[in-house]
């Protein structure tokens, strides 16, 4: 590919992070969010911003030029927010969903716009006890924006796949490593998208909701992939909220390469097939489901194949592009963590219980990661692991890497099981 200059500059890079807010001590929920708005606001402004329930906070970027700067900014807005937190006794917590807590047992936020929201979705709404990543890649206009949503719906398995982190629900293990994708799923105008001919149909289609009283904004298009009605970005909103910041920038990265690269093609005539939705259902399923143990589907070559060899063919196209971005040590990040098997086990099956007096081994886990990256592993964790330091911490796995005392952490609702 011939090196294009301000490539970088051209699909700035935007990151929404949902964390679970919990009290430090026992790992439990906290519905804490209306004090931290209330303290954060001097430091934080508009980037810290509630969602439906009481114990979520959302961390929102600034516009970044490039990966480099978005790793920079996100950690350090990382670190300022769970200072803060921790002041108070809290900690954050970085996955799809808790693995103990009830929707039912949860405050919703006040604010007008989510009891709106309670009275026209109910029970549908309240279940939404789930936490994502959404990442905004600038594009040059809405049309390419709608032509590149089109053909990025192939690798939005892919992408789930790599962020699954959402094994439990309510208690229970569910046998997916993706359950906050389940529960996303049951509200309208969500899940994966059907394509459009130009911008020009999909404004039409926007427009015809309005007008019909379906919904009173664009933002109310909730699916996995979608032109940001103000933003002039494509918006990713598949993800699980992943447990590591590398985890995050690595995500970001690869949709940054995925958008280049495809606008690169398009600028030169060149056009990524586009494969339909009802065919997609089945590769999103397989990820759902078995997350980077899934097989899926290249319905342009007809064969089956693993998701990690086929996240490895993913990374080879973008690779040129990667050069010409900064981003390749990122997507190298990406490479190992398909090929690490401490990507489905941790080493936290090896650990001989929870800290003394401190939360579940489970959350406790969950902590280290989400206020460190794994490059910072050389540094001692902030919570006791018996001298065994977590290095791959990721939850969207199967019951045989739960920690020995996990299996008897009791929540309100009885053990886990």
């Amino acid at each position: 590919m011939v090196k294009e200059s301000g490539m970088s500059e051209r699909y700035t890079i935007g990151i929404e992070e949902e964390f679970q807010i919990v009290d430090r001590n026992t790992g439990q929920l906290s519905p804490q969010i209306m004090p931290l708005l209330q303290k954060g606001a001097p430091f934080f402004g508009d980037q810290i911003k509630p969602e439906m329930l009481q114990p979520t906070v959302e961390l929102i970027s600034k516009v970044y030029p490039n990966i480099i700067v978005a790793r920079s900014e996100t950690q350090r807005l990382r670190a300022r927010l769970a200072s803060m937190l921790a002041e108070d006794g809290l900690a954050l917590i970085s996955a799809g969903t808790n693995p103990g807590a009830h929707w039912t047992d949860q405050l919703v936020t006040p604010n007008p716009r989510y009891h709106e929201l309670l009275e026209e979705f109910q029970d549908v709404g309240r279940s939404i006890l789930i936490f994502g990543l959404h990442i905004h890649i600038a594009v040059e206009n809405n049309e390419i924006a709608v032509i590149l949503m089109n053909q990025l719906r192939t690798w939005l398995p892919h992408l789930l796949a790599l962020s699954s982190n959402s094994p439990f629900w309510s208690g229970r293990l569910t046998g997916l490593k993706s359950y906050r994708t389940v529960v996303w799923k049951r509200l309208p105008r969500s899940g994966l998208p059907d394509t459009f001919q130009s911008w020009n149909e999909f404004n039409h289609y926007v427009h015809t909701l309005i007008e019909t009283g379906c919904i009173d904004n664009g933002k109310k298009i909730w699916w996995d992939i979608r032109p940001h009605p103000f933003f002039g970005t494509v918006e990713f909103r598949i993800f699980d909220m992943p447990s590591t910041l590398d985890d995050v920038i690595g995500i970001a990265a690869l949709c940054q390469s995925l958008v280049a690269k495809l606008s690169w093609l398009h600028k030169h005539g060149i056009e990524v097939p586009v494969v339909p939705r009802n065919l997609l259902e089945e590769n999103k399923w397989r990820a759902m489901r078995y997350g980077l143990d899934a097989c899926v589907v290249d319905f342009g070559q007809g064969r089956s194949l693993s998701i990690r060899d086929s996240i490895h063919e993913l990374l080879d196209m973008v690779d040129d592009v990667a050069g010409d971005l900064g981003t390749r040590s990122d997507l190298a990040y990406l490479r190992n963590l398909v090929d690490d098997p401490g990507t489905l086990t941790g080493n936290t099956q090896n650990g001989d219980g929870p800290p003394q007096g401190g939360p579940s081994p489970f959350c406790a886990c969950l902590i280290y990661p989400t206020n460190a990256t794994r490059r910072q592993n050389a540094a001692s964790p902030p919570l006791n692991f018996q001298g065994k330091q977590p290095t791959h911490i990721r939850w969207s796995s199967t019951s045989s890497i739960i920690p020995p005392a996990f299996s008897t952490w009791k929540t309100p609702w009885g053990n886990i099981s």
